[in-house]
């Protein structure tokens, strides 16, 4: 089969790229777009190391076509931070010791950013569910579980200040 022009909207820029049938997201982003931050584990879906938001919602990008996100928009860990100024929830994972070894560590992060904005005040049980598709080989749950509670206060905090 013949590769196909996509257009895709990637941390809010527009990107074209050309991809072969069998291109998966997690290939298009880490080989072609040069967006590393997804990680490719187990890729069969089991691990979470992959994980992105693909029109907000997380999905495992090494079970995702590149051909089915034309024309939709993806987010990843590197369009989280505004310059030098992290992301809430990065910010959390960094302070929460949270990081362990790294590898899962972007797709916690997007997975924990997804709940968030769908649940922006989870209970520590949502939070364990919502990172259940996601493996840390270093055992630091505790920490990364802390990390999204945390994460939680600093996102409402500034909704909390203009309420008042």
């Amino acid at each position: 089969m013949r590769s196909t022009a996509i257009a895709i909207d990637v941390n809010g820029q527009e990107q074209e790229a050309l991809v072969r049938p069998a291109t998966t997201l997690l290939a298009l982003l880490r080989d072609q777009l040069g967006l590393t931050a997804a990680k490719r584990g187990c890729e069969q879906g089991g691990c979470g190391a992959c994980c992105v938001l693909l029109d907000g919602k997380p999905v495992m990008s090494c079970l995702v076509p590149a051909m089915a996100v034309d024309g939709r928009s993806v987010r990843t860990l590197e369009g989280l931070a505004h310059g030098e100024e992290l992301h809430p929830v990065q910010e959390a994972f960094l302070e929460e010791w949270a990081t362990q070894c790294g590898f899962c560590t972007s797709g916690m992060i997007m997975t924990a950013l997804a709940l968030l904005e769908e649940r922006p005040d989870p209970s520590r049980d949502e939070v364990v569910r919502a990172l259940s598709g996601n493996v840390c080989r270093c055992t630091g749950y505790e920490a990364i579980i802390d990390a999204v509670m945390a994460a939680a206060g600093r996102m409402q905090a500034p909704m909390r200040q203009a309420a008042e």
